[in-house]
């Protein structure tokens, strides 16, 4: 079995490539060629640890496996990751196991190319401004997928801890030569083209009635049941887009308005459609929300194409 590890995936994909492979998976799944398989939701032992276990298969490209994403917040105190992701890729021909890659670099950049994605084919062309709401880690990525797509000159920087949310602002001025500054939601949205979700939050961020008509939504914080970034009243009046239809409504941003009576599956499309010709915008006035509850589907082609850049380099180890 072949083995990938973190610093040699983190070295051999980058962003611009992550959105490619992502945006072909999307294809290939909204044109009925991969499969999403029912996610397993897991714990640890100790309370407050979890893990999820996602797999699929990509049936044109013959590329099958899982992801195991686990969340063991106890690490911080051993000087570790809290998140961790390892992708196993299985041998299309005998089932046996192709490769061990460990992805949480891979994973990173993978929910930030759906992201992309979506931007892409649904924010305005002429989109400039962006609203990020959350300055963690995964922020920065949201921001280096979003600016592959779209000519990003201004960034709100929107966060519970205005020092944090000033310090991200700061490292956005410095390292990307982009205008950031810290602001409230209100003031964020006033100004947006595009607003990124990216927190753990349970509540709705800011209120509906904020958001002007025209702007593109990325919420990307909810991948398990009871997280909640949005207004339900704004998911009830918006052109609702998905990685995976089912899976939003069940663990994904339009569980609380699925719940409310104010969202079904009927009213939502997956990106992949999009892409195969289903209309995405249709309007400029139009506000369009797109939910990443995260699929195996893009773990299985970021991971793919890390072992196959590591094997055309000579980086992949077989323990």
């Amino acid at each position: 079995m072949k083995f990938v590890s973190e610093d040699v995936a983190a070295r051999v994909v980058t962003m611009a490539e992550a959105i490619e492979a992502v945006e072909a998976m999307f294809k290939e799944y909204g044109c009925g060629l991969a499969t999403v398989f029912p996610v397993a939701q897991g714990h640890g032992p100790d309370e407050g640890t979890s893990f999820s276990i996602k797999s699929g298969l990509i049936g044109a490209s013959r590329k099958v496996g899982l992801k195991v994403g686990s969340y063991w917040p106890g690490n911080r105190a051993r000087g570790l990751a809290a998140h961790a992701s390892t992708t196993l890729l299985l041998d299309p021909d005998t089932g046996y196991p192709e490769a061990l890659v460990a992805a949480s670099h891979l994973t990173c950049l993978r929910t930030a190319a759906s992201d992309a994605v979506a931007v892409r084919h649904l924010s305005r062309p002429d989109s400039r401004v962006l609203a990020l709401f959350g300055a963690g880690h995964q922020a920065w990525f949201e921001l280096l997928a979003v600016r592959e797509v779209r000519s990003i000159g201004k960034v709100f920087v929107v966060n519970r801890s205005p020092q944090a949310g000033d310090a991200f602002a700061r490292r956005i001025r410095e390292e990307l030569g982009i205008d950031a500054v810290c602001v409230s939601a209100q003031a964020a949205l006033a100004a947006a083209d595009i607003v990124v979700t990216v927190t753990a939050s349970r509540g709705p961020l800011f209120d509906a009635a904020w958001v002007r008509p025209g702007t593109h939504i990325s919420a990307m914080g909810a991948d398990q049941p009871g997280k909640q970034e949005l207004d339900t009243a704004l998911v009830a009046g918006a052109s609702l887009f998905a990685d995976v239809v089912q899976q939003s409504l069940a663990i994904g941003e339009y569980e609380a308005a699925h719940k409310a009576g104010l969202a079904d599956s009927g009213r939502i499309t997956s990106i992949g459609a999009v892409l195969n010709g289903t209309p995405g915008r249709t309007r400029v006035d139009q506000i369009t929300i797109y939910d990443s509850s995260g699929m195996a589907l893009q773990d299985i082609a970021i991971s793919s194409l890390a072992l196959r850049k590591a094997d055309e380099l000579g980086l992949v180890l077989t323990p």
